[in-house]
Formats: C-alpha cells, sequence, structure tokens
C-alpha cells in the first residue's frame, strides 16, 4: 500500500523549527479548551465506531485544524472527528509521500472520561511516509514532549523551559515494558518478550501516547501494541521518540509508516534502540 495522502504541488513549508514552535503554541491552545470542559460537562457521547467523544475532542480539533490550515494552506489536515465525519482529505495517488498533518486532539477519551489526567494532544507532520515533526502535550500536568527530524526532542513541564531528552540504554537488570491502560493484555505480552528473549524487570501502565514519551525521555524502555491504532494515534508520539533515539517498527521489524489505507496501523513496537 502506497501513501495517498496528497497536497498541491505548490505547497513549500516553513521550516521544521517554525513549524514545531508554532505548533507547540496550537496545543496549547487545545489543552486550555480541553481544561475548560475537563472543569464541567464533559459532553461524552457514542460515535458510530462505538468509541467514547466528547466536546472537548470537538473544541481541541478546531483550534489545531485552524492554526493549521493557515500555518500551511492547502496541506492535507487528517483529524480524528473530521474522519468520524466523513470528511476525508482528498487523496491523490499520483503523489506518494506528499506531506499532511495527523492530529489526535485528544488522545485517551476514555482516561479523559475517567478523569485520570492520562490524555493527550498530538499533532504530527508526515513526510514521504515518516513522522518529521511531533508535539505531544498532557493538559492535566501541563507536560509538553516534542520531537522534530534533525533537532532532537524536549520535554517542558508547566511554564518552565524546555530541556532535552533522549532514550536510555538498556537497565542491566531489565527493561521497563509500557502497557495501555484500557487495552493491555499481559499473557499476549509475556509470550512475546520470551519469544524474543527480552527480560522484562518492571512494567507501567500509561494511557495514549503517553506511553512513547515514557520511551523517550528513558523512564521506560519498549512499549508493543498488538491490537487496533489509527494513525492519528501514533504519529506524533513516534515523532517524538524518533527524533529522542528510538524506533517504532511493524512486527517484521520495518519501520511504522504514514498514509497507508484508511488510516489504519498493523502491530507495532516502539522502543528504544537498546531494547532490541
Amino acid at each position: 500500500m502506497g501513501y495517498k495522502v496528497a497536497a498541491p504541488m505548490s505547497t513549500t513549508l516553513p521550516d521544521l523549527t517554525t513549524l514545531r514552535d508554532a505548533c507547540t503554541i496550537f496545543a496549547g491552545d487545545a489543552a486550555r479548551e480541553i481544561m475548560r470542559i475537563y472543569a464541567g460537562d464533559l459532553g461524552e457521547r457514542t460515535k458510530a465506531d462505538k468509541s467514547p467523544v466528547t466536546d472537548a475532542d470537538h473544541a481541541a480539533e478546531v483550534v489545531i485544524v485552524a492554526g493549521l490550515r493557515a500555518l500551511t494552506p492547502g496541506l492535507p489536515v487528517v483529524a480524528e472527528e473530521e474522519m468520524a465525519a466523513g470528511h476525508v482529505p482528498k487523496i491523490d495517488a499520483s503523489r506518494p509521500g506528499a506531506p499532511f498533518w495527523l492530529v489526535d486532539p485528544l488522545d485517551g477519551t476514555k482516561e479523559f472520561i475517567k478523569r485520570n489526567g492520562e490524555f493527550t494532544v498530538n499533532i504530527a507532520l508526515i513526510e514521504n511516509g515518516r513522522p518529521t515533526l511531533g508535539i505531544v502535550l498532557a493538559p492535566a500536568t501541563e507536560t509538553l514532549w516534542r520531537g522534530a527530524s534533525g533537532l532532537g526532542a524536549d520535554k517542558r513541564e508547566g511554564g518552565g523551559a524546555f530541556t532535552a531528552i533522549t532514550t536510555r540504554p538498556a537497565p542491566p537488570q531489565g527493561l521497563t515494558a509500557c502497557a495501555s491502560r484500557s487495552h493491555a493484555i499481559y499473557s499476549d505480552l509475556d509470550i512475546w518478550f520470551r519469544n524474543n528473549n527480552l527480560t522484562v524487570a518492571d512494567r507501567v501502565q500509561a494511557g495514549s501516547s503517553l506511553k512513547f514519551c515514557l520511551i523517550a525521555e528513558g523512564k521506560a524502555d519498549i512499549y508493543p501494541r498488538f491490537g487496533p491504532t489509527n494513525e492519528w494515534d501514533t504519529a506524533a508520539g513516534q515523532g517524538v521518540l524518533e527524533a529522542a533515539g528510538g524506533e517504532v517498527v511493524t512486527t517484521d521489524g520495518r519501520p511504522l509508516l504514514y498514509g497507508k489505507e484508511h488510516f489504519s496501523n498493523p502491530h507495532f513496537i516502539a522502543r528504544s534502540k537498546a531494547a532490541r
């Protein structure tokens, strides 16, 4: 399957530093909308695919999409709630690898509804099927991770300064494995770890794209996901992790790529390169 999302041939992108800094602002604006709604009535309802959605998902997406379309006119924006409503960006199969945005305005909606704080804003730029920019912001803790090709990855807590982050060497006692807060099946993970001769000394559960960020900042080592995900669920986290020195691969060891049919992902493993 090729990469099918395309932009007009005349599209010229600003440099990654400009895009990164602008998307940092968009994520912050979206987070304020999310937390405004978090403090009151969530407006919870169910989409056609039976997954939950809230007023915060839509409010955050409006902010981000408007910002991206002003920043990069003509560049397709693939956003979760617009996709759910049937608003699919124009497809041009003649231009494989053309750049586009992937947006998950509120990743971890189930965690948002539980009010456990483990939800994130996610913005990613895809170029040639790879995430070259990723922004992940956890509104409840005001923690933001970001990464860009050639610029590295960094993290900011609250109103503090950004500090560089990187993946860690494999701990001698064994790996720390991440698992989904809502989708973990430990028996399957244990079998996979044994089959791949990996020693797991500790586990950590986290919602949304926080798992990618834990690996990126050296607090964990590996996150296998053997269940369905969409591209907007993973792209921003992958952008942060790869900029921090990690990787996200399919079960056959190939890079997880973007622009696939229906924007659906296969099973994948996010990890530090020391956790291979």
